[in-house]
């Protein structure tokens, strides 16, 4: 019998593969925990990407640029920035918080706080109404880093990629839902004169999408306060089963152990910044600039006039797309991220999705060149789409896998907040540059015409060439940490 501390003596006949050798069983998941996570997941996508169909026309109607249509994109990108601005500079601090006072009193708060700053958001009439509401909605919104770090310690090193599978599932849900109800619901009284006649409406013509997402989000408040239960050992309360949690030691966490992990949670963050760390962050860093920078200048680029290389489409019919593209991106999450996982392996997965960043940029010059041509957005245009999305759902792939590379870094699970509020960090931080980035550079493109209009879409593949460098120095092999 082999065992794994006997020695194998290789002849001939010796198989490959030892044949008492076999892959450790996967433990099921728990789901009622992790739906309840997931519903909370899927109210951030929800809220932040409603505004994306109609931000360019309301900074058009508020007057901000006097009627210059090349530079809505310079104040649409401050707009979607702020909210990742003001995450990137209290999102470690929330995470890190995570660790002390447990997971759910930081996720009450930056419920709350999301609620609050949607319904500003869509009472606001000036510019500056708009760059506090969204700055509000960051500054108490640490969540997305601490939804992963609960969905660390809700499972293991065998089920890891079905649960950030998920992840990624029900924020492509949330990116379709979102942009599809902002697109809908904006402007109810043109859409529904019958039920949206007073004079509210056509004051506030975009509340009615910022408070149905605000109702979304205290459904979800209401859920975690309830039914979601703590997952930081030294918060559960006494009847938080292992079982629960998805692990398998039946045993409490003694004095002795709540006293290491406490400690382990204040480690000085510092001594985190080891290579094994910071290469998954920093190609979680730069995957984030890139798809932010895409998820930005694809509302943008449609809703430009045809005159500009734009496509000239109603905010209704941006939603729409970018609705088709959130459920094709979440059916092959959900049915096949899990199985390309374990058959190409985390980094070659990885690898793959990111090579794709750079044709999806070069069809947009083809788009632009095609309405110019041709005047009209026709079946050609059509097909260019469709194959963008394709293109785009495969790069969606890369999300799933650098959060398993983030998790398997942590070098114990007491610091998982943290190491997921460092990572978030870095992300937030890049997606503040992000849309600015994107939107002004498209803005300098068409205003001066440099590369024809197309500087925005060269700068962006050369820093899809950093991502791909970066994607090569990460590990080989994840390392299994199931402690």
């Amino acid at each position: 019998m082999i065992t794994a501390d006997s020695p194998c003596i290789a002849s001939e006949t010796t198989p490959l593969v030892p044949v008492g050798v076999s892959k450790r069983p996967k433990t099921p998941l728990p789901k009622f925990q992790i739906g309840i996570l997931m519903m909370l997941h899927v109210t951030e996508p929800i809220a932040s990407m409603s505004i994306f169909p109609y931000i360019n026309q309301l900074i058009r109607e508020l007057g901000i640029t006097g009627g210059d249509d090349a530079a809505v994109g310079y104040y649409a990108g401050i707009i979607e920035s702020l909210f990742f601005v003001m995450q990137s500079m209290t999102v470690l601090k929330w995470s890190r918080l995570s660790d002390r006072i447990g997971r759910k009193p930081v996720l009450s708060i930056g419920l709350l706080g999301t609620c609050i700053s949607m319904l500003c958001f869509g009472l606001s009439t000036t510019f500056w109404s708009l760059v506090v509401s969204r700055c509000m909605c960051g500054v108490l919104n640490g969540n997305i880093g601490v939804l992963k770090t609960m969905m660390a310690e809700l499972t293991d090193s065998t089920n890891m990629a079905q649960g950030f599978a998920l992840i990624q599932i029900f924020w492509r849900v949330g990116t379709f839902v979102g942009p599809l109800m902002g697109g809908t619901l904006a402007h109810p009284q043109d859409s529904w004169p019958g039920l949206f006649s007073h004079s509210f409406w056509r004051k506030y013509p975009y509340f009615l999408p910022c408070a149905v997402a605000a109702c979304f989000v205290v459904l979800a408040y209401f859920m975690l306060f309830f039914f979601l239960e703590e997952t930081l050992s030294t918060k559960r309360r006494p009847k938080m089963t292992s079982t629960t949690l998805g692990v398998t030691s039946g045993d409490d966490v003694d004095d002795r152990e709540v006293l290491a992990q406490k400690s382990m949670a204040d480690m000085p963050m510092r001594s985190l910044l080891t290579p094994t760390i910071v290469i998954p962050i920093a190609n979680y860093a730069m995957l984030s600039i890139l798809d932010i920078s895409f998820r930005t200048l694809t509302p943008l680029f449609c809703s430009t006039p045809m005159y500009l290389g734009g496509l000239g489409l109603t905010p209704s019919s941006i939603g729409l797309w970018l609705a088709l593209l959130g459920i094709a991106d979440g059916l092959l999450q959900a049915l096949f991220f899990a199985k390309i996982v374990d058959w190409v392996g985390p980094k070659r997965l990885f690898c793959l999705a990111v090579s794709c960043f750079t044709p999806v940029m070069l069809v947009f010059p083809i788009m632009s060149w095609l309405v110019r041509t041709r005047g009209i957005v026709d079946h050609a245009i059509i097909f260019a789409l469709l194959g963008q999305l394709v293109l785009t759902v495969v790069w969606g792939l890369a999300f799933g896998t650098i959060f398993m590379f983030i998790t398997a870094s942590a070098p114990a699970k007491n610091v998982l907040g943290a190491i997921n509020g460092l990572g978030q960090t870095s992300a937030s931080v890049a997606r503040a540059i992000g849309p600015a980035l994107a939107t002004s550079l498209f803005a300098f493109s068409k205003e001066h015409n440099v590369l024809n209009g197309n500087a925005v879409f060269v700068i962006l593949i050369v820093l899809a060439g950093v991502l791909r460098w970066l994607a090569s120095q990460l590990p080989d092999e994840m390392q299994v940490r199931d402690e």
